[in-house]
């Protein structure tokens, strides 16, 4: 059988090794479709996956990367055929299933959504599983009936990936935005994505009160622990708060008072084993519309000040309203993948999502460096085609 590159995660008793070698195409896992990988995307749970800090991934040997974008090469589902462009996210890719860190995966075909025609393979990937997933957050907002009318947004880690895609949806949808982080230096940056105001992450660290001050109408967190604690406390009446991260720790070391006496929602977002229907909505909404455009609420006036009187939230009724497939829809709010952000002349992509052409790292080297403090190196990158967003 042919072989192929691949990044492989492998475990023995003197501990985690991470390797770029060839990969037996025979030892891919079960799967009715094979694809020939082109973008995969460089995630928090990768790196977490790669420098063995957290027991992400369930089975050795593993193949790295937890979504991607490619091309079908084969297939034996009756969705897909040979040059079908598809993209994954999740279904354990990377944890227990053979991940997108390679030039071939195979994969179930119900995993797989369609790549829609005017997005590229690099596009989908530099939007990745933080894009989408934040679509998936400010979706699950907008089901609760949260509006840029009922007040301010707060988004937590928000110079991350997923926090910097949050901030930039939710203020192109009309939301007056708050930006919570630890690199205050940043906040131009934050700025430049459409947030109104910037506080500095040591505001929500400290043990949280039963109920603080409202100051959001809602928000999305990518923290957890303390942070999501407070964030809760300080939620207007009738709010809501999307969970999607635990950057900061697993414990919710909150009280009941914000559900009990404010009605206040938490809103659990998963884009690992999100439903299919969902993951083609939010896709296009982050990635499809043109330039400047609002395209979900396109009459939206601009927000007021964060300190504006806001009307009360009145908790809409979670409504099942049908969903065509979020990679379709993570990009409307951004505009084409060429010019994602309209209100940054020149974003930082770092910051955004780093799409990762499988080919370029396996032509020019890769290397991984692990010591009793396990680290990954990359050691060397030369690509021309290394163009970020």
């Amino acid at each position: 059988m042919p072989t192929f590159k691949a990044i492989v995660i492998e475990k023995s008793d003197g501990g985690q090794k991470v390797r770029l070698t060839d990969f037996d195409e025979a030892d891919l896992m079960e799967g009715d479709v094979t694809v020939r990988v082109e973008w995969s995307t460089v995630n928090y749970k990768d790196g977490l996956a790669i420098t063995g800090k957290a027991p992400v991934v369930r089975r050795f040997p593993m193949i790295a990367g937890i979504d991607f974008a490619g091309t079908v090469e084969s297939s034996t589902h009756p969705q897909w055929k040979p040059g079908d462009r598809v993209i994954l996210n999740g279904w354990g890719c990377g944890e227990t299933h053979l991940g997108g860190y390679a030039e071939k995966a195979r994969v179930k075909g119900d995993w797989l959504v369609r790549l829609p025609p005017r997005n590229s393979a690099r596009g989908a990937m530099a939007i990745g599983t933080a894009g989408f997933t934040a679509m998936l957050a400010v979706m699950a907002l907008e089901r609760h009936g949260v509006t840029p009318r009922h007040g301010p947004v707060i988004v937590t880690g928000a110079v991350g990936g997923l926090g910097s895609v949050a901030v930039a949806l939710l203020a192109k949808l009309g939301f007056a935005v708050i930006a919570s982080t630890g690199r205050p230096t940043e906040a131009d940056y934050l700025r430049s994505l459409g947030a109104r105001e910037i506080i500095e992450r040591k505001e929500l660290v400290g043990a949280a009160k039963p109920l603080g001050q409202e100051r959001w109408a809602g928000g999305i967190d990518t923290v957890g622990s303390t942070t999501l604690a407070n964030v809760l406390s300080m939620t207007r009446y009738g709010g809501a708060v999307a969970a999607c991260g635990l950057a900061g720790g697993m414990d919710l070391p909150a009280t009941v008072a914000p559900f009990i006496l404010r009605g206040v929602s938490l809103i659990g977002v998963d884009s690992v084993m999100c439903p299919l229907e969902r993951p083609g909505r939010a896709g296009e909404r982050v990635a499809s519309g043109p330039p400047g455009a609002n395209v979900i609420h396109p009459h939206h006036p601009p927000p007021p000040p964060v300190s504006a009187g806001y009307m009360p939230l009145e908790a809409a009724k979670m409504s099942e309203r049908p969903h065509r497939p979020a990679f379709e829809h993570a990009a409307l709010a951004l505009g084409p993948l060429r010019q994602p952000l309209s209100a940054c002349a020149h974003p930082p992509a770092r910051r955004l999502q780093t799409a990762m052409r499988i080919d370029d790292y396996f032509e020019t080297g890769w290397m991984a460096n692990q010591s009793t403090t396990p680290s990954l190196e990359i050691i060397e990158v030369r690509s021309t085609d290394r163009e970020r967003l």
